[in-house]
């Protein structure tokens, strides 16, 4: 099956499912990772490994590039290129700069 890309989001278009033990991440990223899939492992082995593409945002103020992983059980994440680890705290939205391994 063939993949496409998706088009640039706008502010406000993302749907996030927090709430209890469940929270999100917004993963920043240079412009030059854009469509590129991101895995996150979790330290839990019995919570599920996930991806999410890099998307081009359209913002009031701008331009941003972010893969957003709209729903993570809590706990240590890694992610994979560049070796960071992330800490997912349920009921909220974790916030940060992707790093170059």
């Amino acid at each position: 099956m063939e993949e496409h890309s998706l088009p640039p989001s706008w502010d406000g278009s993302v749907v996030l499912e927090i709430g209890g033990d469940v929270g999100a991440l917004m993963l920043r990223t240079p412009s030059d990772l854009n469509g590129i899939e991101i895995d996150l492992d979790p330290d839990d082995a019995t919570l599920p490994h996930t991806h999410s593409a890099v998307r081009e945002r359209q913002l009031t103020n701008g331009v941003s590039y972010a893969a957003v992983y709209p729903s993570l059980n809590a706990g240590l994440y890694t992610i994979e290129g560049s070796g960071q680890r992330v800490l997912i705290n349920g009921g909220r939205v974790t916030e940060i700069d992707f790093e170059i391994a």
